[in-house]
Parts: C-alpha cells; structure tokens; sequence
C-alpha cells in the first residue's frame, strides 16, 4: 500500500478543494494498478511535489529503472505527455516518456538523478547558464496542436487586470501592476507559438544517469506546457533562489541563451506578464499585495 504524504494531501486540499482531495484519496489505489499493469516494481521512497506523486520504480521485464508519475489531469498537466514527446522526437533535453494513460494522469519516465536537482549548483551564475541553455533547446521546438495557448492566457488576464489592480492595497503597487498591464498589452497580439514549460526553475532540472545515456547531461522535467512566447519562460528562474542584485544580470544572461538579446523590450512584457498572471491568481484567492520578490522584479525590469 502507497502511503500519500500529508503535504501533498494539504496542497491539493488547498489548491484543488474537492476535486484535489478525490486524487489523493484514489492514489493508493491508481498506483497498485499502473504497478500491475505495467510491470513495475517500487525501488525507493515516494517523492512529490504540489502536483503530483512520484514512484522510483524498475520495469521487471527488463529492469529499466523509471519513475511512475502520477498527477490531477487539469489544463496545466493534460499536455505534458504531448509535450515530452515533441522534445523528445526533437531532442530537446526533456525527460523521456516510457508509456503513459492521459486519461489516469499516469505516465512512467524515464528515471533521472533526484539527488542532483540544479539548484544544488553552488554557483547560482553557472545554474542560470545551464538552465538557459535547456531552455533555448525547449523553445526552438514548435507547440504541437491542442495545447493551451499564451494567447488564451494573456485575454484572461488583462480581462482581469483592472479589478486586480483596483483591490491592491497600496497604491504604489496599483502603478506597479498598472505598468505591468501596459507592457502585456504591448506584445499582446504576437503571443507566439513555440513549445514552452512554463514552469522551468532550478528542482525542475535534473542531472541525467548514466544508465539511461544521460551522463553529464541536464534534463528538464515536469512542464506545465503551452504555445507561446520564450520570453513568457524567464519568470521562474529570476523568482527561483531569489536574489534581488541578480534580477537584471539574470534576465540578461537568459535572453542571450534565447537569442532575444536585440529584442529584450519584448521579453521584459512578457516576464512582466508572468508578475500580472500571478497576481490576478493571488487577488482573486484573497491577497490584497503583491509577492515582494515579484514586485522586485517588476520594478528592476521596469526601470532598465
């Protein structure tokens, strides 16, 4: 029996309400089953994140060793097969898919060093170069057809915009997000149509194994995919082991691994975006402030 830990319990509670708390309940069960059906046996401690549950397993039929990854199918998760396909045919750096059940939210992939997140890299300047370099290989792969799009994303949050701004406490953020708007609206008509992760920060790059043909190589994993524009991909490594000297050296440092060094102005809207989109989830769930590493950032990018 799969014992599901009580943080992950508390996220989906928290994050998911109902729905949240029918996943985790069903968990035990759905992963005695993709055991079974796939052939699989455990080979390690469970890990999690907010989203998901992670089993260290090894396929019987072969001993391969993988991970069976299991997950709420919503409209961040339903693509990430999708997704890892497409890098994977390109041979874009992301983690591979074994078999999955869209349907279940199952998927087996390929095992990868947990022990070896990039945020572990003593030099933070050296994480940020590798994690740009993974993403330019993510993003110079088109988005497959199907998968949410930045466009949609963008119409709902400037929708949104002028009541999150009017709730905001203070006035000065209310300019600060008001800017933020501004900037969205700016680029809003060319969101773009490459393949993104959305949600590329230093845990979600692991080193590779060696048993798998990995050595030494960095491998992305858990995307929350979309098609749009790499500019939209900054955000999580400038909010990721924040370090507010570092915001615009970062940002820098990223745009030139993207190769939008000569176009900096439209990565700035679209990073502003990601200050925009959190905050109209933040508002809309109570707060009346913005995160102050956000805002940091806001306001480092705007004054450049």
């Amino acid at each position: 029996m799969i014992v599901v830990p009580d943080a992950l319990i508390a996220a989906q509670s928290t994050y998911n309400g109902a729905a949240g708390r029918a996943f985790v309940a069903a968990l035990p069960g759905l992963a005695s089953r993709f055991l079974a059906e796939w052939g699989l046996r455990l080979d390690g401690p469970v890990m999690y994140g907010m989203c998901a549950l992670v089993l260290p397993v090894v396929r019987e039929s072969d001993a391969v060793p993988a991970a069976l990854k299991l997950q709420l199918v919503d409209e961040e998760t339903v693509g990430e097969p999708v997704a890892l396909r497409a890098w994977g045919a390109a041979g874009a750096g992301a983690v591979g898919v074994l078999v999955d059940d869209p349907g279940a939210g199952a998927l087996l992939l390929e095992r990868l060093d947990e022990r070896r997140p990039l945020s572990g890299t003593a030099d933070v300047r050296e994480a940020v170069g590798v994690l740009g370099a993974v993403l330019a290989r993510l993003a110079a792969v088109p988005a497959p057809d199907g998968l949410r799009t930045l466009g949609g994303a963008v119409e709902r949050m400037l929708a949104a915009a002028p009541e999150t701004v009017g709730r905001l406490a203070d006035a000065a953020e209310r300019r600060l997000l008001a800017d933020c708007a501004a900037a969205v609206r700016e680029v809003a008509g060319e969101p773009g149509d490459r393949l993104l992760h959305w949600d590329l920060h230093y845990d979600n790059v692991l080193a590779g194994r060696a048993d798998a043909g990995r050595a030494g190589e960095w491998v992305a994993l858990d995307p929350k995919p979309l098609a749009g524009d790499p500019g939209f991909e900054l955000f999580p490594a400038l909010v990721n082991l924040f370090d507010p000297g570092e915001v615009v050296w970062r940002f820098d440092a990223l745009t030139e691994a993207l190769g939008m060094e000569r176009d900096r102005g439209r990565a700035r809207a679209w990073t502003l975006g990601r200050v925009l989109q959190n905050a109209v989830w933040a508002v809309a769930g109570g707060e009346r402030e913005l995160a102050p590493d956000h805002a940091e950032i806001a306001r480092r990018l705007l004054v450049r």
